[in-house]
């Protein structure tokens, strides 16, 4: 395994009640609290109130910023951080997913920055300090809960960028409570769980060697949602369920999975330049591009897509070959998202060739990209047309 440095400082209260723990956590920070939360889910599923019944035991002045976007547009962090600077406020709290937690992060940054919230992005300017901020999780997903990375989207340019800045984008704390994702949706909770498998697909496909402790927690998180998720989307109230799938979100993105290696990220890239240009939901680009870019680049190191057919979808090696063993593991995964409700083709959004000259070159904008897999423009192309 590579040489790594290891370093996360989220306090994570985790189970039914965790909501009690915000009453000790968030004295500690001030008492002018912005709460940030997305298109009003939380209202209607009664999270919203009970958030705003803790923060009034509590002596605390509350602001909010409503409508974080499903792919959280800088313009909208562009307002959280004028209220913060403008109401001098100490804390944010997230009240949502990922999206939410995303724009929390940039204006967490912003507000302790002059420069725009989208150089911070872009790195033209350098986010040296955040204000500290909260999450109250909804959506077993992203695991941007438990780290410092974010991903913005820029409108008016058709960008969409991962961007971070640690240690001032951790958050202090996360309250996951299982029965806050209940209300999630069948078609949201499948998004989310492709997420999360996608999260652990970029870690596990990368160079370095003598990886079997990452290895082997990898696979098991990813079996454990292999055999969770038939069941889930057939019991959208089942605690224990939720429960596992809530943890599974947070391992797959909290570094833990990274330790000793570096990974790909490149179906991350691909997706955020489509998504950018026609804001689809970010897992659902992820399960039509993430088998295609593994079929095109099989050739780099087969024995490693040989062992996670093996080990996560079980296929058989009597009398394949190391490629055949492979392809069938490719298959079973892009078999087993259609059978979610997953979209598998881009044609499933209505997306064709039309702007693949765009894609392609967002996708470029920094150069050839990819840890496992350098992708260069033609790459990206091809795994492009095959999944149309």
């Amino acid at each position: 395994m590579n040489t790594f440095s290891f370093y996360n400082p989220v306090k994570l209260h985790f189970g039914k009640g965790a909501l009690q723990e915000l009453g000790k956590e968030l004295p500690t920070y001030g008492n002018r609290v912005l709460v940030v939360y997305g298109g009003g889910s939380i209202k209607s599923n009664g999270i919203y109130d009970e958030v705003t019944a803790a923060l009034g035991k509590l002596n605390v002045t509350v602001f909010e910023l409503a409508g974080v976007e499903p792919n959280p547009r800088v313009e909208t962090a562009r307002k959280g951080i004028e209220i913060c600077k403008s109401e001098d406020i100490d804390f944010i709290l997230a009240v949502g997913g990922g999206s939410v937690i995303d724009c929390v992060k940039l204006i967490a940054a912003g507000a302790k920055s002059n420069a725009d919230a989208w150089d911070l992005v872009i790195r033209k300017a350098p986010a040296n300090d955040a204000l500290p901020f909260g999450v109250v999780l909804t959506l077993a997903a992203t695991g941007s809960e438990m780290n410092a990375g974010s991903v913005i989207t820029n409108e008016e340019t058709e960008e969409k960028f991962g961007w971070g800045s640690a240690p001032y984008t951790f958050p202090k704390f996360s309250i996951l409570d299982p029965t806050y994702t209940f209300s999630v949706p069948k078609n949201h909770t499948v998004y989310g769980m492709v997420d999360i498998m996608s999260h652990c697909f970029e870690q596990y496909f990368n160079n370095a060697t003598n990886t079997p402790i990452t290895d082997e927690m990898t696979e098991g998180v990813l079996r454990t949602v292999v055999n969770i998720a038939p069941k889930l989307i057939e019991d959208l109230e089942n605690y224990e369920l939720r429960e596992t799938i809530l943890l599974a979100g947070t391992v797959g993105l909290n570094n833990f999975l990274s330790m000793g290696s570096r990974g790909d990220w490149g179906s991350h890239n691909i997706e955020h330049a489509i998504s950018a240009v026609y804001d689809i939901p970010h897992a659902g680009g992820l399960a039509i591009l993430f088998p295609n870019w593994m079929r095109h680049n099989l050739h780099v190191n087969p024995e490693r897509f040989a062992q996670m057919a093996t080990r996560v979808f079980g296929v058989s090696t009597e009398g394949k070959t190391t490629e055949e063993v492979a392809l069938a593991g490719i298959d079973r995964l892009s078999s087993f998202w259609s059978s979610l409700g997953a979209p598998s083709r881009l044609a499933d959004y209505n997306i064709d060739d039309n702007q693949f000259d765009k894609i392609v070159e967002h996708a470029m904008i920094n150069g050839p990209f990819g840890n496992f897999a350098k992708l260069q423009a033609s790459d990206v192309r091809e795994i492009l047309e095959m999944s149309l």
